[in-house]
């Protein structure tokens, strides 16, 4: 599985580097502001400071650094686990995870802070802005999720059969 989740890792990587590079040198959202694209969809310039959604903001310079470093240890631990992996859903979840953390690890390196810049908003609800790779991390811990309930799952039929022969 190392090969395939690297693989997605890489256009996880690529996807969202050039969306972004599209985004702040192309299309110029920086300069403006916010653009409706679709009555849902906005396309909105943040530069994230701090970890997902916003939270936990990191203004200064030495703290920037600290979540670079903890970012990139996340990424060093999710390479080993898809060392062990075993299943394409693992695989593929590890994977997606990897190329986001990667691309807002690059991010902060090169602009002190992570382009986001989708907006999803409905009934007078905005979801937090976002970019690819904050995306793929999101959809990479779900299926992660989903893969560890199925396990979970199949664990337990396992377990089932097992205590049926013992009692038969």
């Amino acid at each position: 599985m190392l090969r395939a989740g690297l693989a997605v890792a890489a256009l996880v990587l690529l996807f969202d580097q050039l969306s972004k590079w599209w985004i702040i040198e192309v299309f110029a959202l920086p300069a403006r502001g916010t653009v409706e694209v679709l009555p849902f969809f906005n396309l909105t310039m943040v530069w994230n400071r701090g970890i997902s959604f916003g939270l936990l903001p990191a203004d200064s310079d030495l703290a920037r650094w600290i979540l670079v470093a903890i970012t990139a240890s996340i990424a060093v631990a999710v390479v080993v686990w898809l060392r062990k992996a075993e299943d394409r859903l693992t695989g593929l979840g590890l994977g997606l995870i990897l190329g986001g953390a990667v691309g807002n690890i690059i991010d902060r390196i090169v602009h002190g802070a992570v382009a986001d810049f989708v907006q999803l908003h409905a009934f007078g609800y905005s979801f937090y802005v976002f970019n690819v790779a904050d995306a793929a991390i999101t959809i990479g811990v779900a299926l992660l999720l989903w893969d560890a309930i199925l396990s979970g799952k199949e664990g337990d039929a396992a377990c089932d059969g097992q205590r049926n022969r013992q009692d038969g």
